[in-house]
Protein backbone atom coordinates (compact mmCIF):
# COMPACT_ATOMS: atom_id res chain seq x y z
CA UNK A 1 0.00 0.00 0.00
CA UNK A 2 1.12 3.60 -0.48
CA UNK A 3 2.79 5.16 2.58
CA UNK A 4 1.88 8.70 1.53
CA UNK A 5 -1.27 10.14 -0.07
CA UNK A 6 -1.69 13.80 -1.03
CA UNK A 7 -5.10 15.42 -1.56
CA UNK A 8 -6.61 12.62 0.46
CA UNK A 9 -10.26 11.72 0.03
CA UNK A 10 -10.98 9.92 3.29
CA UNK A 11 -13.62 7.27 3.90
CA UNK A 12 -14.48 6.45 7.53
CA UNK A 13 -16.06 3.01 7.57
CA UNK A 14 -17.69 1.35 10.56
CA UNK A 15 -18.26 -1.97 8.79
CA UNK A 16 -15.94 -4.92 8.13
CA UNK A 17 -14.35 -5.28 4.71
CA UNK A 18 -14.76 -9.04 4.91
CA UNK A 19 -17.14 -11.64 3.57
CA UNK A 20 -20.43 -11.78 5.41
CA UNK A 21 -20.94 -14.64 7.79
CA UNK A 22 -24.31 -16.33 8.18
CA UNK A 23 -26.63 -15.02 10.85
CA UNK A 24 -27.26 -18.54 12.18
CA UNK A 25 -25.03 -21.58 12.47
CA UNK A 26 -24.83 -23.33 9.11
CA UNK A 27 -23.12 -26.44 7.82
CA UNK A 28 -21.97 -26.75 4.22
CA UNK A 29 -21.30 -30.18 2.76
CA UNK A 30 -18.75 -30.21 -0.04
CA UNK A 31 -18.39 -33.42 -1.99
CA UNK A 32 -15.89 -32.40 -4.68
CA UNK A 33 -12.85 -30.10 -5.11
CA UNK A 34 -14.82 -28.09 -7.66
CA UNK A 35 -17.42 -27.17 -5.05
CA UNK A 36 -14.68 -26.08 -2.60
CA UNK A 37 -13.09 -23.90 -5.26
CA UNK A 38 -16.47 -22.40 -6.14
CA UNK A 39 -17.04 -21.62 -2.46
CA UNK A 40 -13.67 -19.88 -2.17
CA UNK A 41 -14.25 -18.01 -5.42
CA UNK A 42 -17.60 -16.74 -4.13
CA UNK A 43 -15.95 -15.45 -0.94
CA UNK A 44 -13.34 -13.62 -3.01
CA UNK A 45 -16.03 -12.20 -5.29
CA UNK A 46 -17.93 -10.81 -2.30
CA UNK A 47 -14.80 -9.11 -0.97
CA UNK A 48 -13.91 -7.77 -4.41
CA UNK A 49 -17.38 -6.27 -4.78
CA UNK A 50 -16.95 -4.43 -1.46
CA UNK A 51 -13.58 -3.05 -2.57
CA UNK A 52 -15.08 -1.96 -5.89
CA UNK A 53 -17.72 0.07 -4.03
CA UNK A 54 -14.96 1.77 -2.04
CA UNK A 55 -12.99 2.51 -5.21
CA UNK A 56 -16.11 3.78 -6.99
CA UNK A 57 -16.68 6.39 -4.27
CA UNK A 58 -13.37 8.02 -5.22
CA UNK A 59 -11.75 7.43 -1.82
CA UNK A 60 -7.99 6.99 -1.74
CA UNK A 61 -7.71 6.66 2.08
CA UNK A 62 -9.75 4.20 4.16
CA UNK A 63 -9.99 4.18 7.95
CA UNK A 64 -11.94 1.13 9.05
CA UNK A 65 -13.16 0.60 12.60
CA UNK A 66 -13.59 -3.13 11.96
CA UNK A 67 -11.38 -5.69 10.23
CA UNK A 68 -10.07 -5.73 6.66
CA UNK A 69 -9.56 -9.12 5.07
CA UNK A 70 -6.12 -9.97 3.65
CA UNK A 71 -7.60 -10.39 0.17
CA UNK A 72 -9.31 -7.00 0.53
CA UNK A 73 -5.97 -5.45 1.47
CA UNK A 74 -4.50 -6.89 -1.73
CA UNK A 75 -7.20 -5.32 -3.91
CA UNK A 76 -7.04 -2.01 -2.02
CA UNK A 77 -3.26 -1.88 -2.50
CA UNK A 78 -3.67 -2.57 -6.22
CA UNK A 79 -6.11 0.36 -6.40
CA UNK A 80 -3.59 2.62 -4.64
CA UNK A 81 -5.75 3.08 -1.55
CA UNK A 82 -4.14 3.69 1.84
CA UNK A 83 -6.11 1.54 4.32
CA UNK A 84 -5.95 1.27 8.09
CA UNK A 85 -7.97 -1.27 10.08
CA UNK A 86 -9.06 -1.63 13.72
CA UNK A 87 -9.10 2.14 14.29
CA UNK A 88 -10.46 3.11 17.73
CA UNK A 89 -13.93 4.59 17.93
CA UNK A 90 -12.60 7.74 19.63
CA UNK A 91 -10.07 8.23 16.82
CA UNK A 92 -12.78 7.75 14.21
CA UNK A 93 -14.88 10.49 15.83
CA UNK A 94 -11.90 12.84 15.94
CA UNK A 95 -11.09 12.09 12.30
CA UNK A 96 -14.69 12.86 11.39
CA UNK A 97 -14.45 16.28 13.06
CA UNK A 98 -11.04 17.06 11.56
CA UNK A 99 -11.71 15.94 7.98
CA UNK A 100 -15.46 16.69 7.81
CA UNK A 101 -16.13 13.07 6.83
CA UNK A 102 -19.19 11.05 7.81
CA UNK A 103 -19.03 7.75 9.66
CA UNK A 104 -20.47 5.15 7.28
CA UNK A 105 -21.95 2.06 8.91
CA UNK A 106 -22.99 0.16 5.79
CA UNK A 107 -21.09 -0.85 2.67
CA UNK A 108 -24.11 0.00 0.51
CA UNK A 109 -24.21 3.55 1.94
CA UNK A 110 -20.74 4.48 0.64
CA UNK A 111 -20.96 7.56 -1.59
CA UNK A 112 -18.68 10.41 -2.60
CA UNK A 113 -20.69 12.78 -0.39
CA UNK A 114 -19.61 10.87 2.73
CA UNK A 115 -15.90 11.45 2.15
CA UNK A 116 -13.67 13.82 4.09
CA UNK A 117 -10.62 15.69 2.86
CA UNK A 118 -7.07 16.28 4.05
CA UNK A 119 -3.98 17.71 2.41
CA UNK A 120 -1.73 14.81 3.35
CA UNK A 121 -2.03 11.35 4.90
CA UNK A 122 1.25 9.56 5.51
CA UNK A 123 2.79 6.89 7.67
CA UNK A 124 5.89 7.77 9.69
CA UNK A 125 8.05 5.87 12.12
CA UNK A 126 8.60 7.80 15.33
CA UNK A 127 10.62 6.42 18.27
CA UNK A 128 10.32 2.94 16.81
CA UNK A 129 6.54 3.10 16.37
CA UNK A 130 4.63 3.54 13.13
CA UNK A 131 2.16 6.40 13.25
CA UNK A 132 -0.28 7.77 10.69
CA UNK A 133 -0.38 11.55 10.27
CA UNK A 134 -3.44 13.29 8.83
CA UNK A 135 -2.47 16.89 8.10
CA UNK A 136 -3.57 19.80 5.96
CA UNK A 137 -7.24 19.72 7.01
CA UNK A 138 -9.29 22.75 5.98
CA UNK A 139 -10.86 23.41 9.38
CA UNK A 140 -9.65 20.82 11.87
CA UNK A 141 -11.94 20.69 14.88
CA UNK A 142 -9.82 17.93 16.43
CA UNK A 143 -6.04 18.16 16.77
CA UNK A 144 -3.54 15.68 18.19
CA UNK A 145 -0.58 16.95 20.21
CA UNK A 146 2.26 14.46 20.57
CA UNK A 147 4.02 14.76 23.95
CA UNK A 148 7.39 13.01 24.25
CA UNK A 149 9.91 12.66 27.07
CA UNK A 150 12.74 10.53 28.36
CA UNK A 151 10.73 9.01 31.23
CA UNK A 152 7.09 8.55 32.17
CA UNK A 153 7.49 11.17 34.90
CA UNK A 154 8.72 13.77 32.39
CA UNK A 155 5.85 12.95 30.03
CA UNK A 156 3.30 13.30 32.84
CA UNK A 157 4.71 16.68 33.86
CA UNK A 158 4.69 17.90 30.25
CA UNK A 159 1.13 16.65 29.82
CA UNK A 160 -0.05 18.53 32.93
CA UNK A 161 1.72 21.72 31.86
CA UNK A 162 0.27 21.47 28.36
CA UNK A 163 -3.24 20.86 29.66
CA UNK A 164 -2.98 23.89 31.96
CA UNK A 165 -1.78 26.06 29.09
CA UNK A 166 -4.59 24.93 26.79
CA UNK A 167 -7.23 25.52 29.46
CA UNK A 168 -5.90 29.01 30.18
CA UNK A 169 -6.02 29.91 26.49
CA UNK A 170 -9.53 28.46 26.17
CA UNK A 171 -10.71 30.63 29.07
CA UNK A 172 -9.40 33.75 27.32
CA UNK A 173 -11.11 32.73 24.07
CA UNK A 174 -14.42 32.03 25.83
CA UNK A 175 -14.52 35.17 27.98
CA UNK A 176 -12.54 37.54 25.80
CA UNK A 177 -11.28 39.30 28.96
CA UNK A 178 -7.79 39.48 30.42
CA UNK A 179 -5.69 41.57 32.79
CA UNK A 180 -2.03 42.51 32.76
CA UNK A 181 0.32 40.16 34.61
CA UNK A 182 3.42 40.73 36.70
CA UNK A 183 1.45 41.57 39.85
CA UNK A 184 -0.03 44.74 38.34
CA UNK A 185 -3.73 44.01 39.15
CA UNK A 186 -2.86 43.00 42.73
CA UNK A 187 -0.87 46.22 43.28
CA UNK A 188 -3.67 48.35 41.86
CA UNK A 189 -6.31 46.57 43.96
CA UNK A 190 -4.19 46.90 47.09
CA UNK A 191 -3.80 50.66 46.67
CA UNK A 192 -7.48 51.24 45.90
CA UNK A 193 -8.58 49.06 48.86
CA UNK A 194 -6.36 51.04 51.22
CA UNK A 195 -7.93 54.26 49.95
CA UNK A 196 -11.38 52.74 50.46
CA UNK A 197 -10.48 51.53 53.96
CA UNK A 198 -9.67 55.08 55.06
CA UNK A 199 -13.18 56.14 54.10
CA UNK A 200 -14.82 53.29 56.02
CA UNK A 201 -13.11 53.71 59.39
CA UNK A 202 -13.69 51.63 62.52
CA UNK A 203 -12.70 48.00 62.91
CA UNK A 204 -13.76 47.25 59.34
CA UNK A 205 -10.89 49.44 58.19
CA UNK A 206 -8.39 47.02 59.73
CA UNK A 207 -9.93 44.05 57.89
CA UNK A 208 -9.90 45.86 54.53
CA UNK A 209 -6.28 46.95 55.03
CA UNK A 210 -5.31 43.36 55.90
CA UNK A 211 -6.98 42.13 52.70
CA UNK A 212 -5.13 44.81 50.73
CA UNK A 213 -1.78 43.81 52.24
CA UNK A 214 -2.48 40.13 51.45
CA UNK A 215 -2.88 40.96 47.76
CA UNK A 216 0.69 42.28 47.68
CA UNK A 217 2.05 38.78 48.28
CA UNK A 218 1.90 38.16 44.51
CA UNK A 219 4.36 40.89 43.43
CA UNK A 220 6.41 40.22 46.57
CA UNK A 221 6.77 36.53 45.66
CA UNK A 222 7.63 37.41 42.05
CA UNK A 223 10.41 39.68 43.28
CA UNK A 224 11.78 37.04 45.67
CA UNK A 225 11.75 34.34 42.99
CA UNK A 226 13.63 36.67 40.62
CA UNK A 227 16.27 37.42 43.25
CA UNK A 228 15.17 41.04 43.62
CA UNK A 229 14.58 43.03 46.77
CA UNK A 230 10.82 42.66 47.45
CA UNK A 231 10.52 45.88 49.48
CA UNK A 232 12.18 48.03 46.82
CA UNK A 233 10.10 46.45 44.06
CA UNK A 234 6.84 46.99 45.98
CA UNK A 235 7.71 50.64 46.59
CA UNK A 236 8.49 51.16 42.89
CA UNK A 237 5.28 49.39 41.84
CA UNK A 238 3.17 51.51 44.19
CA UNK A 239 4.81 54.67 42.89
CA UNK A 240 4.10 53.66 39.27
CA UNK A 241 0.45 52.92 40.03
CA UNK A 242 0.04 56.16 41.94
CA UNK A 243 1.13 57.92 38.74
CA UNK A 244 -1.72 56.23 36.84
CA UNK A 245 0.17 53.30 35.25
CA UNK A 246 -2.48 50.67 35.99
CA UNK A 247 -0.75 47.98 33.87
CA UNK A 248 2.63 48.44 35.56
CA UNK A 249 3.97 45.09 36.74
CA UNK A 250 7.27 43.60 37.79
CA UNK A 251 9.61 42.96 34.85
CA UNK A 252 11.78 40.24 36.38
CA UNK A 253 14.26 40.34 33.49
CA UNK A 254 14.86 44.11 33.66
CA UNK A 255 14.62 44.22 37.45
CA UNK A 256 12.14 47.11 37.61
CA UNK A 257 8.43 47.79 36.90
CA UNK A 258 7.29 47.87 33.28
CA UNK A 259 4.13 47.95 31.17
CA UNK A 260 3.02 44.31 31.26
CA UNK A 261 0.29 44.70 28.67
CA UNK A 262 2.73 46.19 26.16
CA UNK A 263 5.18 43.38 26.93
CA UNK A 264 2.49 40.74 26.23
CA UNK A 265 2.39 39.44 29.82
CA UNK A 266 -1.32 38.89 30.39
CA UNK A 267 -3.56 36.61 32.47
CA UNK A 268 -7.19 35.55 32.00
CA UNK A 269 -9.61 37.53 34.13
CA UNK A 270 -11.44 34.35 35.19
CA UNK A 271 -8.24 32.78 36.53
CA UNK A 272 -7.42 35.92 38.51
CA UNK A 273 -10.90 36.29 40.04
CA UNK A 274 -11.00 32.57 40.87
CA UNK A 275 -7.63 32.78 42.65
CA UNK A 276 -8.73 35.74 44.80
CA UNK A 277 -12.09 34.10 45.52
CA UNK A 278 -10.49 30.78 46.54
CA UNK A 279 -7.96 32.54 48.78
CA UNK A 280 -10.73 34.53 50.48
CA UNK A 281 -12.81 31.38 51.03
CA UNK A 282 -9.82 29.57 52.57
CA UNK A 283 -9.17 32.50 54.94
CA UNK A 284 -12.84 32.65 55.97
CA UNK A 285 -12.85 28.89 56.67
CA UNK A 286 -9.77 29.19 58.89
CA UNK A 287 -11.39 32.05 60.81
CA UNK A 288 -14.58 30.02 61.30
CA UNK A 289 -12.60 27.04 62.63
CA UNK A 290 -10.73 29.39 64.97
CA UNK A 291 -14.05 30.80 66.23
CA UNK A 292 -15.42 27.31 66.88
CA UNK A 293 -12.33 26.30 68.84
CA UNK A 294 -12.41 29.54 70.85
CA UNK A 295 -16.11 29.09 71.60
CA UNK A 296 -15.60 25.48 72.74
CA UNK A 297 -12.84 26.57 75.15
CA UNK A 298 -14.98 29.31 76.68
CA UNK A 299 -17.92 26.91 77.17
CA UNK A 300 -15.83 24.24 79.03
CA UNK A 301 -16.14 24.08 82.86
CA UNK A 302 -13.27 25.64 84.85
CA UNK A 303 -10.41 23.17 85.23
CA UNK A 304 -9.61 21.67 88.64
CA UNK A 305 -13.04 22.40 90.17
CA UNK A 306 -13.63 18.78 91.25
CA UNK A 307 -10.13 18.36 92.56
CA UNK A 308 -10.50 21.54 94.64
CA UNK A 309 -13.62 20.17 96.25
CA UNK A 310 -11.92 16.92 97.26
CA UNK A 311 -9.06 18.94 98.66
CA UNK A 312 -11.48 20.55 101.08
CA UNK A 313 -11.96 17.33 103.08
CA UNK A 314 -10.93 17.58 106.75
CA UNK A 315 -7.55 16.10 107.59
CA UNK A 316 -9.19 13.76 110.02
CA UNK A 317 -10.66 11.75 107.13
CA UNK A 318 -7.22 10.27 106.77
CA UNK A 319 -8.25 7.87 109.56
CA UNK A 320 -9.74 5.65 106.91
CA UNK A 321 -6.34 4.03 106.92
CA UNK A 322 -7.51 2.10 109.99
CA UNK A 323 -9.28 -0.26 107.62
CA UNK A 324 -6.03 -2.13 107.50
CA UNK A 325 -7.19 -4.09 110.61
CA UNK A 326 -9.73 -6.01 108.56
CA UNK A 327 -9.06 -9.65 107.56
CA UNK A 328 -8.84 -10.50 103.86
Amino acid sequence: MPKKVTDAKILLLNAPVEFKKTEVDAEINITSPDQLQAFLDEEERMIRSIVEKIVASGANVLFCQKGIDDIAQHYLAKAGIFALRRVKKSDMEKLARATDASLVSSIDAITAEELGFAGLVEEKKLAGEEMTYVTGCKNPKAVTILVRGGTDHVVDELNRALEDAIRVVSVVVEDGKFVAGGGSPETELSLRLKDYAASVGGRAQLAIEAFASALEIIPRTLAENAGLDPIDMLVELRAAHEKGMKTAGLDVFAGHPGDMQAAGVIEPLRVKTQAISSAAEAAVMILRIDDVIAASKSAAPPGGEMGGGMGGMPPGMGGMGGMGGMDF
